[in-house]
């Protein structure tokens, strides 16, 4: 809905947005994606950068490393049509793209030209579901494989590619398998038969949603900030006037119900999280106890904890009983102790949490951190 078209610092969902729209548009583009990451980089395999003909683009691969280099390699593919995997050395200190620019790593970048048979992908990313490109990379035998693309779909199964591409055993199903329950890209090595191929997998999902419960001040920097972390956000409020989409732009919608109508005006699942900031006490309890039955992870409430256990003492006069498992399901006070008070530093914690919960990490600084930042790809196809 923000008609500000996003740039290179645009989040996972503008750069797949873009994508959408190149492929449903038959406009001429070139998707970089990194493919492998040996020591350390700045994105992981699956980051991926938007180059259109005249050299702007949406998303990154880099802090700004090799975003110009990129963009010349990217004309190129565009006149000669074809793919190609460039390799990024920058661990030598007399390489022009090495520690001087500040990354230390070898990084594999496939390029190619966005066509038509990348419809699965933007299919699934807007229903709202999970799928894994798979690219061929290298084939030792050197035959006509190399960039050769099957798709994996979860609710399909892998049988449709099998019977397509022979490359696409047991050994390549399960990887690719793997990695879509990690929700990880990489590239891995498989073996069938007497031939080694090197296959990428590209694993697209997609975005959570945030459900915002609330049109007062205080929520548009929260839409925003979301909005830019890669959240499909949507503003539900309780009084008709105030939910309008010009006061929450980056909002994908902005609708009205009230609180014992939740379930039945909107679809609440496991990718859902929710952030109840009304600031009436009746609407918040009566939209907790909605939520309470849905199976959404993460429920974040405005305001004091005593506020939260005034509400569990109203559900027990009512003979509500909440269990334990619901309880842990609610953050109250919502958001991260960073100290801030204003509405953009509050914000700033309440997002960072939803970011916290949504990747299964727990929050800490950095320099406490034992091992890399991200997780790795591991060699899924050992056995």
């Amino acid at each position: 809905m923000n008609s500000s078209e996003p740039g290179w610092s645009a989040s996972e969902t503008n750069v797949m947005d873009a994508i959408t729209k190149i492929v449903r548009s038959d406009r001429e583009a070139v998707l970089a994606t990194i493919v492998d990451v040996e020591g350390n980089a700045y994105r992981r395999p699956g980051a991926k950068m938007v180059v259109t003909p005249d050299g702007s683009g949406v998303g990154s691969i880099t802090a700004g490393c090799l975003e110009d280099e990129v963009v010349e390699l990217a004309r190129r593919v565009l006149e000669e049509g074809e793919p190609r995997v460039e390799t990024y050395d920058l661990m030598e200190d007399d390489d022009v793209w090495g520690l001087g620019v500040g990354c230390n790593g070898i990084i594999d970048v496939l390029l190619e030209p966005i066509e038509d048979d990348y419809s699965p992908v933007v299919d699934t990313f807007e229903s709202g579901g999970a799928i894994s490109s798979v690219t061929v990379l290298e084939d030792e035998h050197e035959t006509d494989y190399r960039f050769e693309r099957g798709y994996y779909d979860p609710s399909d199964g892998i049988d449709s590619a099998a019977d397509e591409f022979e490359w696409f055993g047991e050994e390549a199903e399960r990887a690719v398998e793997e990695l879509l329950e990690r929700e990880q890209s990489g590239t891995v090595t498989v073996t069938d038969a007497d031939r080694s191929i090197e296959l990428f997998v590209d694993t697209v999902t997609a975005p959570p949603e945030l459900v915002v419960l609330g049109t007062g001040h205080d929520v548009a920097p929260i839409v925003e900030l979301a909005s830019k972390n890669s959240f499909r956000v949507r503003v539900i409020g309780f009084r008709g006037a105030d939910a309008v989409e010009e006061r929450f732009p980056d909002a994908v919608e902005v609708s009205s119900t009230s609180p014992s109508s939740l379930r039945d005006a909107h679809e609440f699942d496991e990718r859902t999280y929710v952030v109840v900031m009304t600031h009436n006490f009746l609407d918040d309890r009566l939209a907790i106890d909605e939520l309470l039955r849905t199976p959404v992870p993460y429920i974040g409430l405005m305001g004091p904890r005593e506020r939260f256990e005034e509400m569990l003492e109203d559900f027990a006069d009512e003979d509500r009983t909440v269990g334990g498992d619901e309880l842990e399901r609610v953050y109250t006070p919502v958001g991260l102790d960073l100290g801030g008070g204003s509405p953009s530093q509050i914000a700033h914690s309440i997002v960072a949490e939803l970011l916290a919960v949504d990747n299964d990490r727990t929050p800490q600084h950095l320099s406490e951190r034992e091992g890399p930042i991200h997780r790795r790809v591991s060699s899924v196809t050992d056995d």
